[in-house]
């Protein structure tokens, strides 16, 4: 039973360590400075937004990972409840708004998806991104830059093994 209960605390830092590093990378100023995402309640919410898909991204095509995206998934969405709840909304109000968000971040990840699929570029990936996480009166540029940046995530993503995932790592230096 004590392993149990250890082997869960064990599995809850994962993917506290995983979930805290996306909002780290949520966070970088380039996103907001030269990407074009609003520095906003909602902008931060695209920016998380994209890490999580990103990460998702990385582990659909491992079967061992599966479970932990979805366990960060919900991580994410829970520290959205409680975001939420802290910006002082009703607690009537919060399973609303929680449905809101839910479906506009697999909304998402329907449009961006398909458009990282599509190739190398960043042009159908920045017309994607441009009405959704991109503020109108962003710098000229912004979307394909925040494209790009997309693709070097996800690449960076991709370099990290399995194994170092499962530990609770995103950082290639520490997989390697």
């Amino acid at each position: 039973m004590f392993q149990r209960l250890r082997a869960g605390r064990r599995n809850r830092e994962i993917i506290d360590a995983i979930y805290v590093d996306l909002v780290e990378r949520a966070r970088q100023p380039h996103l907001y400075e030269e990407a074009g995402i609003p520095d906003t309640v909602m902008g931060r919410f695209e920016a998380l937004s994209i890490h999580v898909f990103l990460f998702l991204r990385r582990c659909r095509d491992d079967a061992a990972l599966r479970p932990l995206a979805q366990d960060v998934v919900d991580r994410f969405i829970a520290d959205i409840d409680r975001s939420i709840r802290e910006l002082g909304v009703g607690d009537q109000s919060v399973p609303k708004r929680m449905r809101k968000l839910a479906g506009i971040f697999y909304e998402r990840v329907k449009a961006y998806d398909p458009a990282m699929d599509a190739g190398s570029g960043t042009g159908r990936l920045a017309e994607a991104l441009r009405p959704r996480a991109v503020a109108p009166d962003a710098p000229e540029g912004a979307p394909p830059r925040l494209a790009a940046y997309m693709r070097e995530a996800a690449a960076r993503l991709e370099a990290v093994p399995a194994a170092a995932i499962l530990a609770g790592s995103l950082d290639v230096k520490e997989a390697t």
